[in-house]
């Protein structure tokens, strides 16, 4: 299997490892970054990157591909996936797939052409064991109607410090935090609803990243935790006093089409991290944390505890998840196994995500009707949205 890379950063090189260790016959061919920072953590692991090219045309020209694979920046997602699939390749896109709601309805359209089977997407916590023991659990009706659901995103204080040093501190870049960040969580809070979100309110800010709450002298302990993760493209030494136009707290209310709410918060320094969710149901809750690797199922009839599991993950592997997604990428090749998540899941988490930040700028309710009007217009059939949908 023969890959070529548009956007050779850390992520995609761990994805790319990911991918090797589950067929050790995947070849990276061909290679699109003018300064490719995860290649030498590629090197390290005897993994090689092929043939280096200028621009991505002339790489989709002069290779034959089996899989185009983008880790660009966000703001270049829809540029790179569109010239992959116009060179017939299929593509894998990181998360976020695009930054914008005018980027969303043209990746719609460019769908529309070319069929929404042609995109995969990294949306990586629907391949997590906690994530598929919760939809096991609804299947099997120990949740019943979903009435209401709280959940989180909370980083520690390292990986806040990262956003703030990392070209994701531009909006430009990156598009809001709440869609970079937290477009995973929305999207698997969203499959478990079984609708779309269609009014939203949010509320957040600065207030912990800000020049006042610099420490004055650095002791080298602290040093090496806000620089811990490092960053590439667009580099930063500035954690506290730069020039990041991200906020660094935000919360949110959904309500779906079905009726159900969420209100979901984040926060980028939060020292005791967690990544949890309450889901309350008609017929009992579960709640669960990624980060500290517990699930628990309670019946609401006779409050007894009927599920509890707990699991040995870690953040920094999105807690076994980047494994089984290139696991299920590469059988997906072979044997045509759908994937439990598609392009079109990760549109609707991802505009659902931008209509929460307009929210937030706005200081007002958003409705969603008219925004997904549009993405269906332009997806153009019901045929195309059944595709990707696993909700």
């Amino acid at each position: 299997m023969k890959l070529g890379v548009i956007g050779l950063g850390y992520r995609m090189a761990a994805v790319l490892e990911c991918l090797v260790k589950a067929d050790p016959d995947i070849q990276v061919v061909a290679c699109v970054d003018p300064s490719p920072a995860g290649a030498p953590g590629l090197s390290r692991a005897r993994i090689g990157i092929g043939t280096m090219y200028d621009t991505p045309d002339r790489m989709l020209a002069a290779e034959t591909l089996d899989l185009l694979l983008v880790g660009s920046p966000n703001h270049l997602h829809l540029e790179h996936v569109r010239a992959g699939l116009r060179a017939g390749v299929r593509v894998f896109t990181e998360k976020p797939v695009v930054i914008d709601e005018n980027q969303t309805f043209e990746l719609a359209a460019l769908l529309r052409e070319f069929g929404s089977d042609r995109v995969l997407v990294g949306l990586v916590l629907r391949y997590a064991s906690l994530y598929k023991d919760l939809r096991a659990a609804q299947r099997a009706g120990h949740l019943g109607a979903i009435a209401s659901i709280e959940a989180t995103e909370h980083i520690a204080p390292y990986h806040g410090a990262f956003f703030m040093r990392d070209w994701r501190r531009y909006q430009r870049f990156a598009g809001p935090y709440i869609l970079e960040k937290c477009c995973h969580d929305l999207d698997i809070y969203a499959s478990v609803v079984g609708a779309r979100a269609m009014t939203v309110a949010s509320f957040g800010g600065r207030k912990s990243f800000i020049p006042e709450n610099a420490p004055g002298h650095l002791s080298n302990a602290e040093r090496e935790m806000y620089h811990r993760k490092p960053s590439g493209w667009m580099a930063s030494d500035h954690v506290f006093d730069g020039d990041a136009d991200i906020i660094d707290y935000q919360t949110a209310l959904i309500e779906y089409a079905n009726g159900a709410t969420m209100a979901f918060h984040a926060n980028l320094n939060v020292p005791d991290q967690f990544r949890r969710f309450c889901i309350v149901g008609s017929n009992g809750m579960a709640e669960g944390d990624f980060i500290r690797n517990y699930f628990r199922v309670h019946d609401a009839r006779n409050g007894e505890k009927i599920l509890e599991t707990s699991y040995a993950g870690h953040e920094h592997n999105h807690y076994g998840a980047d494994d089984q997604m290139a696991f299920d990428l590469i059988d997906h090749f072979r044997t045509g196994t759908p994937l439990p998540v598609g392009v079109l899941d990760a549109l609707e988490a991802g505009l659902t995500a931008i209509k929460i930040d307009e929210a937030r700028r706005t200081r007002r309710l958003v409705d969603l009707t008219e925004s997904w009007q549009r993405f269906d217009d332009a997806l153009g059939s019901a045929a195309c949205r059944a595709e990707g949908g696993s909700v």
